[in-house]
């Protein structure tokens, strides 16, 4: 669980999200930091048992900077607002599908899967869908998966408009084919994160996404034919 004092630390920051009020806050923000990597670890405990492809992983692995980097954006706020969580077998320079956390004032949720591979990456992933995409319906049609996320995402912005290169429109797996991301999202609300039960509950809710990991990660890992 996280505490109340976190929950308001991200509430204040998001209201003034500048250096000088950051740097008055440096105590608090400590405080804050201890209890984001208590929950990391305490994620990690619960989910190693459940996907041994994480047993490597350390807390280091999964947290994020709070310094965003605002080079290339239009929004010049220096810090996050938020809290992510994530947990991948990935190892150092290697892109895997993996589990995600997102505790923010307005917009919380869980998700899992593969967002916005390369180009290479993105082919592999096609390739695996094109020749099994009968293991990737059984996924997304599971019941568990299904009455927590619906379906995989599909939007205009990770989704094309018409068929991907080398694939025929009339191809039983044309809609996956199109996708340019392969996640799955739950929302829910800040407030949970504060309840004894919330990475045991959301633990099982990021598991549930494990056969869609796996099937990516297989992708990736599997040497070409």
């Amino acid at each position: 669980m996280l505490a109340t004092a976190s929950i308001q630390f991200l509430n204040e920051l998001k209201a003034n999200n500048n250096r000088d009020w950051f740097l008055a806050q440096k105590k608090r923000y400590e405080i804050y930091k201890a209890d984001y990597h208590k929950l990391v670890a305490d994620f990690l405990d619960a989910m190693k048992p459940l996907d041994p492809a994480l047993e490597l992983l350390e807390v280091k692995h999964c947290t994020f900077r709070i310094n965003r980097d605002i080079r290339f954006s239009k929004d010049k706020s220096p810090y996050k607002d938020h809290m992510g969580l994530w947990f991948s077998s990935g190892a150092k320079g290697a892109n895997r599908a993996g589990y995600y956390v997102h505790i923010a004032p307005t917009g919380s949720f869980v998700a899992g899967g593969f967002y916005q591979p390369d180009a290479d990456e993105l082919k592999k992933v096609r390739k695996e869908i094109a020749f099994f995409y009968e293991d990737l319906e059984a996924i997304v049609n599971e019941k568990n998966f299904k009455s927590i996320y619906g379906k995989l995402e599909k939007n205009e912005n990770n989704s094309l408009k018409t068929v991907p290169k080398g694939y025929e429109k009339d191809h039983p797996a044309i809609e996956f084919l199109k996708l340019k991301s392969f996640t799955a999202t739950h929302s829910f609300e800040i407030s949970e994160a504060t309840k004894r039960d919330f990475v045991a509950q959301t633990s099982q809710k990021l598991i549930a996404l494990k056969p869609l990991i796996d099937f990516v990660n297989r992708a990736l890992t599997t040497d070409e034919f």
